[in-house]
């Protein structure tokens, strides 16, 4: 025969359930109340940059390196061999240009040489965005 649980213990076990309830419940919500943190600016750009793109000046891989880029005329790299479209595109990156070549890139400058790359969200090049902006602004 098993012991049978006290009244104020059943009153215990429902009270820690229905509060575990409440925090799962609650959590997805508070979580996408807060701003996006370095960290996840960093796994953004980890996600959808580095393989072609380093933050660090000088190292040139498939694309230009990303370091000072905000504020950094569109082509202006010494070092790196731009399509002519990005080498003519005529702007410095800012917030709104880097942005929406992060989501469409042939919007902002059609025949660029990110080729298959075909955009990531909003949300994460507004994450990238803050990264790059964080890391190496000028």
């Amino acid at each position: 025969m098993q012991p049978r649980l006290q009244p104020s213990s059943k009153a215990w076990v429902h009270a820690i359930g229905a509060g575990a309830l409440t925090l799962l419940l609650s959590a997805p919500f508070s979580l996408a109340q807060q701003p996006a943190s370095d960290d996840t600016g960093q796994q953004a750009f980890n996600n959808a940059c580095r393989t072609c793109h380093s933050m660090k000046e000088g190292d040139n891989r498939l694309g230009p390196n990303l370091n000072k880029i905000v504020g950094r005329k569109a082509g202006s790299l010494p070092d790196y061999n731009y399509s002519s479209s990005m080498k003519e595109a005529g702007f410095a990156w800012d917030q709104d240009k880097l942005t929406r070549f992060m989501v469409k890139p042939d919007e902002v400058v059609s025949g660029h040489k990110m080729q298959p790359y075909g955009g990531v969200s909003a949300e994460e090049a507004g994450k990238v965005f803050a990264y790059l902006q964080s890391t190496g602004s000028q």
